[in-house]
């Protein structure tokens, strides 16, 4: 399962995806979209792969300064395997290939059946668990059942002392488990403490937390994307003002992108600024935003993982530039 669908970070495409990349090899752009269906990436046999991460963009979060890559990995759906062996082989290898691209921030949920489990063991089996950036949620009402649900979280992802950011998932029950996250963010359990929404219904509610209570926000994570603009428009901006870090899902606004541009050719000028399939530019305009820190798309595919890398490398584009990807989606 390419597991490109449904809200939070992961996106759909893959079959939309398949003709990106035929299209990318017709036209001869780029060895990394040559070597994004070659064996010799997957399994990191490649110098070039390897020097790859010497153009991975970096983002700054501005209460800390500490710099992370500006794209990283989702796991809602694509994750969420179970005990199957087979399926945890593939994601094994996507990991890797993640990691040996420059990645380092996953993030997971509870509300991700199995895939908080599945990363950690993953984690843990790669010998990545040391070298990842996580980020989870806790996703339910009541403090000492908060308090019990991140402690769970925490031991399924193998990190049972510390993780770098735990974020209220949806904004369920907010007030109260922002209390728990900044007391145990004061302990060292966590770097980071933030929110999440995927839903323009939420907007409001985290516009009044932004400019009630910004200082106990590390982190936003909310949905932007070429299709859904609309936080663009306010939100991002109110985070960047207040120091807030911005971590994006649904960058390819649940595969809705990838339809849109069906058949089409990249522009010409993509190339300008380093695109070579259509993901890059959908991930080169979200991560380009000067509020965002980083964006997280989800996959299962260990060929699409490649090319999603290469929308965080490289050079952005400009304000110009956007304006004219704008126009080009609709």
């Amino acid at each position: 399962m390419d597991g490109r669908e449904g809200h939070e970070s992961a996106d759909t495409g893959g079959a939309d995806r398949g003709v990106t990349r035929r299209r990318v090899l017709e036209l001869g752009i780029g060895a990394l979209a040559a070597a994004a269906v070659t064996p010799e990436l997957l399994r990191g046999g490649s110098r070039s792969v390897m020097n790859a991460q010497t153009d991975v963009v970096m983002k700054r979060i501005p209460r800390s300064g500490e710099e992370i890559p500006a794209v990283g990995l989702g796991t809602w759906q694509t994750f969420d395997v179970g005990s199957d062996r087979t399926q945890r082989t593939a994601l094994a290898e996507v990991l890797r290939t993640f990691h040996r691209l420059g990645g380092r921030v996953v993030d997971s949920s509870p509300m991700y059946g199995t895939s908080q489990e599945v990363l950690g063991d993953l984690a843990v089996e790669t010998g990545l668990i040391s070298d990842l950036w996580v980020a989870t949620k806790v996703w339910i009402d009541g403090q000492s059942e908060g308090i019990d649900q991140m402690q769970r979280s925490m031991a399924l992802l193998q990190r049972p002392s510390h993780i770098e950011l735990m974020q209220v998932h949806n904004l369920r029950d907010v007030e109260v488990h922002l209390d728990t996250l900044e007391e145990w963010k004061a302990e060292g359990r966590f770097d980071y403490i933030g929110i999440t929404t995927s839903s323009d219904r939420q907007y409001g509610a985290v516009e009044a937390l932004l400019e009630a209570e910004p200082e106990r926000i590390d982190f936003l994570q909310i949905n932007y994307s070429l299709a859904e603009r609309a936080s663009g428009e306010r939100i991002l901006t109110m985070a960047q003002d207040r120091g807030i870090a911005v971590m994006v899902n649904r960058p390819f606004a649940g595969g809705r992108l990838f339809g849109a541009v069906r058949g089409r050719p990249l522009p010409e000028w993509a190339g300008s600024f380093g695109c070579e399939a259509w993901s890059q530019f959908f991930l080169k305009y979200v991560i380009s935003h000067p509020a965002v820190t980083c964006a997280i798309p989800a996959t299962s595919d260990p060929e699409h993982l490649v090319e999603n890398m290469g929308g965080g490398r490289g050079e952005l584009p400009d304000e110009a530039t956007r304006r004219l990807m704008e126009e080009a989606i609709g």
